[in-house]
């Protein structure tokens, strides 16, 4: 997948597209519904498969001083994208001045004349343009009249009846229910991030940990889950299981929240290397514990659950691989 940080930066190949356009943070299955869409568009028309995107996301503009938020930022969301097999990613920089642009003088500008657009494909919620004055009725309108075409995807829900929404996902992550974000994401929720230094106090219990720094993520509710993570770049890319910590780690007296994975079976210097974690299920909430023993024991205990929780969900997953159709 090609990524373009501008829609004024196009190669003279990557215009022409059929091309979703949304903010997608979490990149859930509505969202996936109009990337699919506009995939869909692409490979019948022979153009290229886009995705127009905005970063950082509207709410850090508005809302500057609102707590962390995303449930996939920029490199998460480019991640789970282009995993879709989108050929192309546009990033439009979401700053005060491109906020203040009318909406239909977005549409020439950055479809029209930046994108050379052959089909925008939107939820049917949608809006865009100064004070949101854009919708799905001004892109079908200006498609006709600027030679591109344009479908609204309808809403998606779930088994619940329930539309899905980033608003959803944030709910059941801030409950303690990494399972039921999961349901609504369609997937593990993920943390990512560069493992940093830490003060090897793990490694001290027998427990060695790699330290992530959760910057614009979300955070979820304090304590200790069943994980599994993957080590970037490593051969075959294998997910291993191990137990996390997110918080402030009140036995030591810590301030800022940190994600501490320890993996199982596993002891390499993973320093300056990314780590994608995925939350599998909440084992309880954060204590202070009166010294390091009681703390040791805990992590023991720990440990022992997570193992249980992961060998089910293992076999969950390879019963769901197994029902699957075969084609061919």
């Amino acid at each position: 997948m090609r990524i373009f940080r501008h829609f004024d930066t196009l190669a003279d190949d990557a215009r022409g597209a059929a091309v979703a356009i949304g903010n997608f943070d979490g990149v859930h299955p509505g969202h996936r519904a109009v990337i699919n869409e506009a995939g869909l568009i692409a490979r019948a028309e022979g153009v290229p498969w886009a995705v127009l995107t905005f970063e950082p996301h509207p709410r850090q503009l508005f809302l500057p001083n609102q707590a962390p938020f995303r449930l996939t930022p920029f490199r998460a969301k480019a991640r789970a994208i282009e995993a879709m097999g989108v050929d192309l990613l546009i990033v439009q920089r979401f700053n005060k001045a491109f906020s203040e642009m009318a909406a239909e003088n977005f549409v020439r500008s950055a479809l029209v004349r930046g994108l050379g657009a052959h089909h925008v494909v939107s939820g049917y919620d949608f809006v865009f343009g100064h004070n949101r004055g854009g919708h799905c009725d001004l892109l079908l309108a200006m498609g006709e009249k600027e030679g591109f075409g344009f479908t609204a995807t309808t809403a998606l829900v779930d088994d619940s009846g329930e539309p899905y929404s980033s608003t959803r996902v944030r709910e059941r992550l801030k409950a303690a229910d990494p399972a039921g974000a999961a349901k609504i994401l369609g997937r593990d929720f993920e943390l990512s991030g560069r493992i940093a230094h830490g003060e090897r106090r793990g490694r001290d219990l027998g427990f060695p940990t790699a330290n992530i720094h959760l910057g614009r993520y979300i955070r979820p509710t304090n304590g200790v889950y069943a994980v599994r993570a993957q080590i970037e770049g490593e051969e075959n890319q294998p997910w291993r299981d191990g137990v996390a910590n997110i918080g402030v780690r009140p036995t030591f007296g810590g301030d800022g929240i940190v994600l501490e994975v320890f993996l199982f079976d596993f002891d390499q210097d993973l320093y300056g290397k990314r780590l994608h974690v995925r939350l599998i299920d909440y084992l309880r909430g954060e204590k202070k514990f009166d010294g390091l023993d009681p703390l040791k024991a805990q992590i023991a205990l720990d440990t022992v659950s997570a193992r249980k929780i992961l060998a089910a969900t293992g076999e969950d997953n390879k019963r769901r691989e197994a029902a699957k159709p075969r084609q061919g």
